[in-house]
């Protein structure tokens, strides 16, 4: 390995171990402050925020941007330590950033595919890490000059040279503490912070309010079929009970949504979009393993009128959802006896909302449709939300 293939690897692996920082940031913010709004959200297309919150933002339950860090960081250290000049492992090193490199340009290739095509989202941040796997996998692939056959013999000899060396020590236990520290500290989807309420938040600005009714004229009305129930105002909203992105709405946007409803001004309609193949044709595989039972008990619960307490529940609890934890509260909760018998028409149910979803074009969890027009940038503030309300009333009086 040259020392400008080194230096091109450190570069590579900065660049990388950046994005991967910044979007970690605006995972946690995402998670942890509803009212956050993320500076890579330039509308709808262009959004971190439709990324990290959906179901490829987190892989076995770690966001894949602190996957990310971990993964440079690796690669700086390796290249860093073990590719400096005398370094018994310096020719090795190449074949070692080759061989982790390949591993996450199959990643980031899944998650692209993920992000363009199933969720029709741009992240700018995601794209740089994506360039950057992909620089190390081709300078690595040019500066290895060994079969990579040879790489286990390699890796056993540098392995024992690392721990008998005060540095590589030190090194390899700093990125462990690193690691531990950063998993630790990261908020897991079931600490998601509890909602902050509309009046906890400042209000808008009139510059904000005269910006967001610009935009607000310019999208279009859709024509969705759902009755309003004689009130001014529609809501419907896509969800999952899985999402974390759909329990942090859920939460932001309850007491606005009840102060609404309350009075009349608001109809409010829940239509289920489960993240899960078994339910809705329009999505791939995923890990919302019980999204389906679910969507289909709150669907079963209606007719007892307990809907309300089982969509609390589940999200609630959406830490600890399966198959056998939804039916257990389905019974519980929402006084359901027969799940298993009732769950195939509950699922009719469930698949027309789908259907519905995919004909307006719902491509994430939540989306939002005040009176037809999509409410885009993942989960906007409660008080984002309020004012919007307050628009469509004003018109509709």
């Amino acid at each position: 390995m040259t020392t400008r293939q080194r230096s091109l690897l450190l570069a590579a692996g900065a660049l990388g171990l950046g994005a991967s920082g910044a979007s970690s940031y605006v995972h946690y913010q995402l998670v942890s402050n509803p009212s956050y709004a993320s500076f890579c959200d330039v509308n709808a297309t262009v959004s971190c925020t439709e990324t990290y919150l959906s179901q490829y933002g987190s892989f076995l339950g770690m966001p894949v941007a602190l996957l990310g860090v971990l993964f440079f960081a690796a690669i700086l250290a390796l290249v860093g330590v073990g590719g400096q000049v005398g370094s018994p492992a310096r020719e090795s090193v190449p074949g070692y950033v080759f061989a982790a490199s390949t591993i996450g340009l199959a990643f980031v290739l899944y998650l692209a595919w993920a992000s363009f095509f199933v969720l029709g989202a741009f992240c700018i941040l995601c794209v740089i890490s994506y360039a950057a796997v992909i620089a190390l996998f081709i300078i690595s692939g040019g500066a290895t000059p060994f079969p990579m056959t040879t790489l286990p013999g390699r890796a056993a000899r540098d392995s024992r040279a690392l721990f008998s060396s005060p540095t590589g020590l030190i090194v390899v236990l700093l990125l462990l503490g690193g690691v531990g520290s950063m998993i630790g500290l990261f908020p897991r989807e079931e600490a998601v912070a509890q909602a902050v309420a509309v009046q906890d938040l400042p209000p808008l600005s009139e510059q904000d309010r005269t910006q967001l009714a610009a935009w607000w004229d310019v999208q279009p009305r859709l024509d969705i079929p759902v009755d309003a129930e004689g009130a001014p105002v529609l809501i419907v909203k896509f969800s999952d009970y899985m999402c974390p992105g759909c329990r942090i709405a859920h939460q932001s946007y309850k007491g606005v949504v009840d102060k609404y409803t309350a009075s009349g001004d608001v109809t409010h309609v829940l239509k289920h979009y489960p993240l899960e193949p078994e339910c809705n044709a329009h999505v791939p595989g995923g890990n919302h393993f019980a999204s389906c039972e679910g969507a289909a008990a709150e669907v079963m619960a209606r007719e007892k009128g307990t809907a309300d307490a089982v969509n609390e529940w589940l999200f609630a609890n959406q830490s600890a959802l399966s198959p056998a934890t939804v039916k257990q509260a389905a019974r519980e909760v929402g006084r359901i006896e027969d799940f298993d018998g009732k769950y195939a028409e509950a699922l009719k149910t469930v698949r027309a909302d789908t259907e519905l979803g995919a004909k307006l074009e719902v491509r994430s969890t939540p989306t939002l449709f005040i009176n037809g027009r999509r409410v885009g940038g993942g989960v906007p503030p409660a008080n984002v939300l309020d004012y919007l309300i307050q628009l469509e009333l004003q018109r509709a009086k």
